[in-house]
């Protein structure tokens, strides 16, 4: 595997005629991104993995500040999964002095995370068109937990005709359901016991919907009944062809989020 800092060593490590697959990412590789990884090596010649902590999809530096990060690890866990190329770069390459451009996506910055996040798919949308460009991928690999954000890349593609298939994988849970994240080493061994109460809330809420019940009320009355959760929107929507249940919280601080779906839906 190659790690490459730069755009020019990033294109002069890959062939022209290889087919590529491009999996975006922020680093701290937990068993989903390797999911990802692994998929992108089934379908591809080359496999570039780009690890970049965003600075344009955080709203507060803090944020920012506190994100995980672990460069040595990510690159011991991608070698591992057969990538070939990790591009580990900086926003000074990405964002150059002068940098004046930059992508939104109708509708998102109104609901669910983009009421929450203000200016983060604007972030999303901006970096993805960037890597598409720069890494010329056949396909991309998202993951179903950020279903909002995958919806996001999927409407960027299609109206901006970028040559690129995105492809969507199942999120991967731990044993107790709850969502693999990067996030999840931030949490205290007792707001780690709570945060499950953010799958079971989903799962309650989607065996709502199957009895034609209120799905979103089903889970927030779980998410209430947990102290140490604060819940930010419970919501039935529907997302690129899926009706799902999302929601977001926070746990001891830590901010996560998680869906399902409650059915599949070209409507």
């Amino acid at each position: 595997m190659r790690t490459v800092r730069t755009i020019a060593e990033l294109q002069a490590a890959l062939d022209p005629a290889a087919t590529v697959g491009l999996v975006p990412t922020m680093g701290a590789f937990h068993a989903g991104h390797s999911s990802l990884f692994r998929a992108a090596r089934a379908e591809n010649d080359v496999v570039v993995v780009s690890l970049f902590v965003n600075p344009a999809q955080f709203e507060a530096a803090e944020d920012l500040a506190a994100y995980p990060r672990d460069e040595a690890g990510d690159a011991a866990v991608a070698e591992r999964e057969g990538v070939d190329v990790l591009f580990a770069t900086s926003a000074d390459e990405l964002y150059p002095g002068g940098y004046a451009t930059w992508v939104e996506v109708d509708g998102y910055a109104q609901r669910l995370e983009g009421v929450f996040r203000p200016g983060h798919f604007r972030g999303v949308a901006t970096i993805c068109l960037k890597l598409f460009n720069i890494v010329r991928p056949a396909r991309a690999y998202f993951g179903e937990k950020d279903a909002q954000q995958a919806a996001l890349v999927q409407q960027l593609v299609a109206d901006l005709n970028a040559a690129v298939a995105i492809r969507v994988l199942p999120t991967v849970r731990d044993d107790d359901g709850l969502a693999l994240s990067s996030r999840n080493s931030r949490l205290t061994p007792a707001h780690r016991g709570a945060a499950v109460a953010l799958p079971r809330a989903l799962h309650a809420g989607a065996a709502a919907y199957a009895r034609g019940e209120d799905a979103a009320a089903a889970a927030q009355r779980v998410l209430d009944a947990e102290p140490l959760v604060v819940p930010q929107y419970v919501e039935v929507a529907r997302f690129d062809g899926r009706l799902v249940l999302a929601a977001a919280a926070r746990v001891g601080g830590i901010r996560l989020i998680d869906n399902v779906t409650l059915k599949e839906d070209s409507a």
